[in-house]
């Protein structure tokens, strides 16, 4: 008897400990940049919505083709530099974003598999109980407390939390 397999997908040792690796890299280069911000922080330097991210393009446009009407009064190497860490943060969050969604599809794959596959040794261990089996009784009755038995309709419960 075959099971359904979504994900047989499998990552090596080698494969993990590259990914670790990368990751730990990652973090050690990232981690002297990081700024903790509070909760208020956050609301008050947040505040640059979409429309003034326009905006922003806009200054630098008028930056680059006319520098001559741009205020003395900026640092415009600074604005340049952050605008360029903003690009660069952005591009990468974004990348980052897709990497993360795609592990957390593989990784609901993976968990539904592992559920279904444990629903069905449950199942095994009920009839091999029903049998009298050796052991078990026990184990049945063991995983029987992931079920609610006061349901009329069979619920699945959400595998992947």
């Amino acid at each position: 008897m075959s099971l359904e397999n979504l994900n047989g997908l499998h990552y090596t040792a080698a494969e993990k400990a590259a990914i670790l690796a990368s990751v730990s890299a990652l973090e050690t280069t990232l981690t002297p940049k990081f700024k903790n911000l509070s909760p208020e922080e956050r609301t008050k330097y947040g505040s640059v919505n979409e429309q003034n991210k326009l905006l922003i393009n806009k200054i630098k446009d008028f930056r680059t083709s006319q520098p001559t009407m741009s205020s003395p009064d900026i640092d415009w190497i600074e604005f340049q530099n952050d605008y360029d860490s903003r690009e660069f943060l952005q591009n990468m969050i974004m990348r980052l974003e897709g990497i993360i969604q795609s592990l957390k599809n593989n990784k609901i794959l993976h968990d539904y598999d592992n559920y279904q596959m444990a629903l069905t040794d449950y199942d095994y261990s009920k009839y091999k109980s029903s049998t009298k089996t050796a052991g078990f009784e026990v184990k049945a009755n063991e995983l029987s407390q992931f079920f609610n038995r006061t349901a009329t309709s069979k619920k699945t419960e959400d595998p992947t939390e």
